[in-house]
């Protein structure tokens, strides 16, 4: 059952019952405990993952002292501009040169290559002038010029990822070049989802009059796929208390995280907050935000229970701000920080005091250059193609009254969130 629609009221301004957005964000994280069960998987498994336990190197990274490119491997010791070298030989990538390079000589040498015993330092091939296997300096070489020592990048037992970090593609390549092929993580979070409401259909049926397609099920279970989760779908279920109470014992059997979709207003057939106070435990379910103000937080079996409002943009706001950091807690991540900018508006945002909101915005380059922020449009909570344009939250505090162009807001980019 979608929540009802967002108008204008006097509990706009004031309404007690309401928790601030900063004060249901810091009960709900802090009432998440990490899941302790752990697990090994390969670095293809791997990405997306939350690290168990720090990492260290086993090795030098590089393995050994090499040559930062193209050029000649010499004792720099003594040697000054106009000299001329006996090239005796090559260090390639992969297969060093077995002598010593004493005074007097060199060797040629390729990006990556061993430096040679005897060498300390590579000279470019662009400043030298060769001759059969001869060459003569166009310059000056210092010691350890163009060399790469062994662990510059990572030295033996140096710390190169933390506990709680959430696996990018550039720490599996980091992984890779110590020699790592498997982590350990922590196991996926379990999440049920399901979606209320007597009026969704499934894509693909034809609509009679009163029912939508069911979007929500799709917005939610991308977000969640996206964070890394072991999804359970339970699909649609109709606002019946006794198919809502078979939802429910059956979300409940094994589940770290349940969430619902609508049903947590006030409505006559909004009936998920009753069934959570008869089956589990709601800890609050209103908080002075907009959209999104009816979200049911509470406890249902072993598993945490988020019961979002029913329209669309009211789904993502409240997964965004208070259902992902609960459940990146639950996989034992360190939180990333939370990126807000200082951006001026270009365009008048309209707001009543009472309630933080989260406007849709689209961050782009203005004429001189520098960033601004303009609104995308309506602003109604079920407006999801204000959510598809936009590319951040424009994030009004409960005390604005609104800004005009110019102003500076706050202003969340969704890169990072979505």
């Amino acid at each position: 059952m979608n929540d009802q629609a967002e108008t204008a009221s006097c509990a706009d301004n004031h309404n007690p019952g309401l928790l601030t957005m900063d004060d249901a964000r810091t009960r709900i994280v802090s009432s998440i405990e990490p899941i302790s069960e752990q697990e090994e998987v390969g670095l293809w498994g791997a990405l997306g993952r939350v690290l168990a336990e720090d990492i260290h190197s086993p090795i030098d990274v590089p393995p050994y002292t090499n040559s930062a490119m193209d050029g000649y491997a010499l004792n720099s010791h003594g040697v000054e501009q106009g000299a001329t070298l006996q090239v005796i030989g090559t260090s390639w990538a992969g297969k060093p040169f077995a002598g010593r390079v004493e005074t007097g000589e060199c060797a040629r040498i390729m990006t990556g290559g061993v430096i040679p015993d005897g060498a300390d330092a590579v000279v470019m091939q662009e400043v030298v002038q060769r001759e059969a296997d001869t060459i003569c300096l166009q310059r000056p070489v210092r010691a350890a010029e163009n060399v790469r020592p062994a662990g510059e990048d990572l030295a033996a037992g140096a710390r190169v990822l933390g506990k709680g970090q959430r696996i990018r593609p550039a720490d599996l390549g980091l992984l890779a070049s110590i020699g790592v092929a498997e982590v350990t993580v922590t196991r996926r979070p379990r999440v049920t989802i399901f979606c209320t409401g007597d009026e969704l259909r499934a894509v693909g049926q034809p609509l009679k009059k009163g029912e939508i397609y069911d979007s929500n099920r799709y917005t939610l279970y991308s977000m969640l796929e996206r964070l890394g989760v072991e999804i359970i779908d339970l699909g649609v279920i109709p606002d019946q208390p006794a198919a809502l109470e078979k939802a429910f014992g059956e979300a409940m059997k094994g589940s770290d995280a349940v969430i619902t979709t609508g049903g947590v207003s006030v409505g006559d057939a909004d009936y998920v907050t009753g069934m959570l106070e008869k089956l589990g435990q709601i800890d609050f379910w209103k908080i002075a935000i907009k959209p999104g103000r009816p979200l049911a937080f509470g406890r249902l079996g072993e598993g945490r229970f988020f019961g979002l409002p029913g329209n669309p943009v009211s789904v993502m706001v409240t997964f965004y701000q208070f259902v992902q950091p609960a459940l990146r807690r639950m996989m034992g991540e360190t939180p990333p920080p939370r990126i807000l900018l200082q951006i001026p508006s270009a365009t008048p945002l309209r707001k009543r005091p009472g309630r933080a909101e989260f406007q849709r915005g689209i961050l782009e380059t203005g004429e001189d250059g520098t960033l601004v922020v303009r609104s995308t449009g309506h602003q109604g909570s079920g407006i999801l193609r204000s959510m598809s344009e936009a590319n951040c939250f424009i994030i009004l505090t409960e005390e604005s009254s609104g800004v005009e162009a110019g102003e500076l807001v706050s202003v969340e980019p969704f890169q990072g969130l979505v």
